[in-house]
């Protein structure tokens, strides 16, 4: 029997478990099954049911849970060995003042949550440092603790996401409007472009494929970035900045398009285990 949590993709058994935690319905379910489909914002509550109960889960989200925050990752592409800018880890904002940081600026601060560049800043001086820390230090008032800081690379106004779905890897790159000052999200009005530096779009999706091969990880977005500025040799090194597990789909061809990807997907893993839907 396989069974969906997905709200689109129908299977033998089909529940949604959007909202609630999951209860003793749901691990019964989930016992008899021989494959277990999850959506994409699934809670980690389910995901860790799902995964201690059943042989065969999708998709394989082990390291979102295991190394959550943008201070996780980080833990994570050192564990990995992967290349990423220069970067240090806060817990919060008095052990940034008991520490000695060695980041020059322009420098780019990153609170340990938040998506879509929202929680991410660029900080070109101190009066600009201090600005992102009260900001952080409320935060922390209502228990929200931890941020990054990186050393910002110059990218000429882009960055290459690379989305992982299942086994397919599609990159792109997201192009900074000549009004927005920071960042490259599409939400803030980026644009996107799939046909430039295709030799670097390679080898970014070369180190994505690396990394969900080491880890398992069937479903996030990838950001990378290329120091533009540096010698033809070096800027053939993509950086990582971070992992999205949840990520806009307009590069992917709009929502109708992701959710054919990810039912394409999801036949070919329960192919691959001689289970169909």
């Amino acid at each position: 029997m396989i069974l969906s949590f997905h709200p689109i993709i129908e299977a033998h058994h089909n529940i949604l478990c959007a909202g609630r935690e999951p209860g003793d319905g749901d691990l019964a379910a989930i016992r008899q099954a021989a494959a277990v489909i999850l959506p994409q914002g699934c809670s980690e509550a389910l995901y860790r049911m799902a995964r201690h109960n059943c042989p065969h889960v999708f998709p394989n989200l082990d390291v979102r849970f295991d190394f959550p925050g943008k201070r996780g990752q980080i833990q994570l592409f050192d564990h990995l060995r992967m290349d990423y800018p220069v970067t240090e880890s806060y817990g919060s904002v008095a052990g940034y003042h008991q520490g000695k940081s060695t980041i020059s600026f322009p420098a780019v601060v990153k609170f340990d949550w938040g998506g879509q560049g929202e929680t991410v800043f660029k900080v070109s001086n101190a009066a600009e440092m201090d600005g992102v820390l009260q900001r952080a230090g409320e935060f922390e008032a209502t228990g929200q603790y931890g941020f990054i800081i990186q050393t910002f690379i110059p990218g000429r106004g882009r960055s290459l996401r690379v989305a992982a779905v299942g086994s397919r890897f599609i990159s792109y790159w997201r192009l900074q409007p000549e009004d927005m000052e920071f960042g490259t999200s599409v939400s803030h009005g980026a644009a996107i472009d799939h046909s430039s530096d295709l030799h670097l779009q390679e080898v970014a999706r070369a180190a994505a494929q690396c990394f969900c091969h080491q880890t398992g990880l069937q479903l996030a977005g990838f950001d990378f970035i290329f120091n533009e500025t540096a010698s033809d040799q070096e800027i053939i090194q993509p950086l990582l900045l971070e992992i999205n597990y949840f990520f806009g789909r307009s590069g992917l061809g709009g929502s109708e398009r992701y959710y054919d990807l990810v039912t394409e997907e999801v036949d070919k893993w329960l192919a691959g285990l001689s289970l169909y839907r």
